[in-house]
């Protein structure tokens, strides 16, 4: 019998599909591999080719936009917003519009071409995860922008033009609306029973199991309960937390090591398969909010947290048209997959 979901904290409905149940083996990957011959701007040697260097790990003795860099982040050649100028808000009749004000931009995770991060030493991965942290704190300063997305696109399906591995971080003058919902979601939950609501989630996924796919050392990685898609998997520290930017160098490491548990886990279980990961994290609360005290509670009721989504099935007209999810595989089921999986030391 198919089941109807609620996700609390983005408050829609999905559809487990359980008489469709498909098992790993069912998500045949048939999708062509991103650009991955030839010429790469991305490469160790074409430093020329991207913009300049916003930041880079690299030895001393070497110089920006020379080789010899282990983690690169550049300004995106294409940007979707731009840095320069002034917001400037308007009405146009009903509708409201502003200049495209915001940054984009690319941090290149390895010199190596082919290397992903479920493929990364951690301490690689641990390099990555301070070069994105450094990067939301600068962006943060900028009061234009009241939201940084950091995210990442693996595999054409899942919107990758470049095959070397690669994270982006788009900073917007306005909150996104999912991440608006999570707020308000978080802040009513908070203000009825002065508690997280992803706390309240995570001790709850903790005491049933069913759907915990790995915990290390204070980190948390579960399939949620109403998940849109077939192993989908939610990463938060289980301490309360509510800006990724108080991540302390344990918790990095941490955090490296659950990441490449549950990406191993996703590469081996499902071939490699194309997802999205995204960060969501606190929005700037250096930036006039739009009502006093609308952010009074955020710290206290908002929990960052990691999602990742693997594109094994198709977006169609009812998902569109409704805005529910169909999941042929319960998150149970995936979680159990996905735990049973043998990762080699």
């Amino acid at each position: 019998m198919p089941e109807l979901r609620h996700d609390p904290i983005q408050k829609r409905w999905v559809i487990i599909a359980t008489e469709r149940g498909r098992r790993p083996s069912d998500f045949l990957k048939i999708e062509e591999e991103t650009s991955g011959g030839g010429f790469c701007p991305f490469d160790e040697g074409n430093e020329d080719k991207t913009p300049p260097e916003v930041m880079a790990f690299r030895p001393s003795n070497t110089a920006p936009n020379t080789p010899g860099w282990e983690v690169r982040v550049v300004s995106n050649k294409f940007p979707a917003l731009r840095i320069e100028g002034e917001i400037d808000r308007s009405a146009e009749g009903i509708y409201d519009k502003m200049n495209g004000i915001g940054a984009h931009e690319v941090i290149v995770e390895s010199p190596h071409h082919t290397m992903s991060l479920a493929d990364q030493p951690i301490e690689q991965l641990e390099k990555v995860l301070l070069a994105a942290q450094m990067r939301l704190d600068d962006l943060m300063k900028d009061i234009r922008f009241r939201y940084v997305l950091i995210f990442k696109n693996h595999g054409t399906t899942a919107g990758a033009s470049l095959a070397h591995p690669h994270t982006q971080i788009i900073a917007t003058p306005v909150t996104p609306r999912t991440v608006a919902m999570e707020l308000e979601s978080c802040r009513e939950h908070y203000h009825v029973k002065e508690r997280c609501l992803i706390c309240d989630i995570m001790a709850q996924e903790i005491k049933q199991e069913i759907r915990v796919i790995s915990i290390i050392d204070g980190m948390i990685a579960f399939t949620p309960f109403a998940s849109r898609f077939p192993f989908e998997v939610f990463i938060a520290p289980i301490q309360h937390s509510h800006s990724f930017s108080e991540l302390s160098a344990g918790g990095r490491t941490a955090l490296a090591r659950i990441l490449k548990d549950v990406l191993t886990r996703l590469k081996i279980s499902l071939n490699d398969p194309p997802y999205n990961f995204m960060l969501h994290t606190s929005p700037n609360m250096q930036t006039k909010a739009r009502r006093p005290g609308y952010w009074l509670t955020l710290p206290y009721d908002y929990h960052w947290h990691f999602e990742i989504t693997p594109r094994l099935v198709k977006i169609a007209g009812f998902e569109w048209g409704t805005g529910f999810y169909i999941n042929p595989t319960p998150p149970e089921e995936a979680a159990r997959y996905l735990r049973e999986v043998e990762i080699k030391p």
